[in-house]
């Protein structure tokens, strides 16, 4: 099996407030072996020269680090209005950053929470949005040697994303991929495990996050947790990417908060079609396994407000054991 590399979304971070340079820094002295970015603000973002980006590069290649960026976008829809949204200026400047940096991988997130909206426009429409635009801009990545890496957030399922991928007449290997976030598809309502199956070629990236899952009366709660200790099947997953003829480096993401799912109400529930009741039925397992680990272990909601004060010792303990899991399957 691979040895697969294991770092760090810079999201992780997202309170220290940490620029490119101290994030590979950070990275070097607390044993990562790489960092994902997430993003910065396109005001951050107006002082990253290319000569800038160029010694980041260098920095990272001296501590023999790996570089995944940031900044894509792949929805021209702002997703709290639902009006028209310019793209392509926002997907140049980071196919030119990427360049710069020497990374063929954009992670692409839209961050939109439509599927919480009952007055949001169908999925199909924003879909079809969706393939329209990054149809058109193909060749701006085709031509750089630039995948645009989606990640498995909340605009769209596995089984949405594989129709936007037949819309955009693109196959695995091109210039578009996946970045999968393992939490976040329990928050679509789909097994972690078979989800990565279901997208399993396009998979060019990671965001390695454990969580659980609580029911209730009131519906749903996902959240996410510390490497280890949620309900997560991560040798499975990572079994599953290990297959793929090529190295996917696996950046851990975590942060607090926890998300709601009215599951119980018939709008939500419309909104999410395509989730097999076979794997709602092992999400409610999985349920069972976080209310037995939350009364038996550490497992616990993080408050959004109290991320700050732990997300260094966090991180360190996520790339730490996520290290252990990846070397306990390179036993195998």
């Amino acid at each position: 099996m691979k040895k697969f590399r294991v770092g760090f979304d810079n999201y992780c971070l997202f309170p220290k407030n940490l620029m490119p340079f101290e994030m590979v820094k950070w990275a070097s002295e607390n044993g990562a072996e790489g960092v994902a970015f997430s993003g910065y603000s396109d005001d951050l973002r107006e002082n990253f020269t290319s000569s800038y980006l160029r010694e980041v590069r260098q920095a990272a290649d001296d501590s023999g680090l790996y570089l995944e960026w940031g900044n894509g976008q792949h929805v021209p829809m702002d997703l709290s209005a639902f009006g028209k949204k310019d793209i392509y200026l926002s997907n140049r400047k980071a196919v030119g950053e990427a360049r710069a940096l020497g990374v063929n991988i954009i992670r692409s997130c839209s961050g939109g929470l439509m599927r919480w909206k009952k007055d949001s426009p169908p999925t199909e429409m924003i879909l079809k949005e969706a393939a329209y635009e990054l149809k058109k801009e193909a060749s701006l990545f085709r031509d750089n040697g630039i995948i645009l890496a989606i990640e498995t957030h909340f605009e769209f399922t596995t089984f949405e994303l594989l129709r936007l991928f037949e819309m955009c007449e693109t196959e695995p290997g091109d210039y578009l991929g996946i970045c999968l976030d393992t939490m976040n598809l329990i928050t679509m309502l789909e097994e972690p495990a078979a989800a990565a199956e279901r997208i399993l070629p396009w998979i060019v990236s990671t965001h390695i996050k454990d969580g659980g899952i609580l029911y209730g009366e009131n519906g749903i709660t996902t959240f996410p947790a510390a490497i280890g200790e949620g309900v997560i099947d991560f040798a499975t997953i990572i079994n599953k990417i290990a297959s793929l003829d090529k190295v996917i480096c696996l950046s851990v993401e975590d942060h607090g908060g926890s998300f709601h799912l009215p599951v119980n109400e018939k709008w939500f529930k419309d909104r999410l079609p395509d989730t097999p009741v076979s794997e709602y039925n092992k999400l409610l397992e999985m349920a069972d396994s976080t209310s037995e680990k939350m009364e038996s272990s550490r497992l616990k909601i993080t408050d959004r407000e109290d991320w700050a004060s732990i997300c260094e010792e966090r991180t360190r303990a996520d790339i730490r054991n996520l290290k252990i899991l990846r070397d306990k399957l390179m036993l195998k």
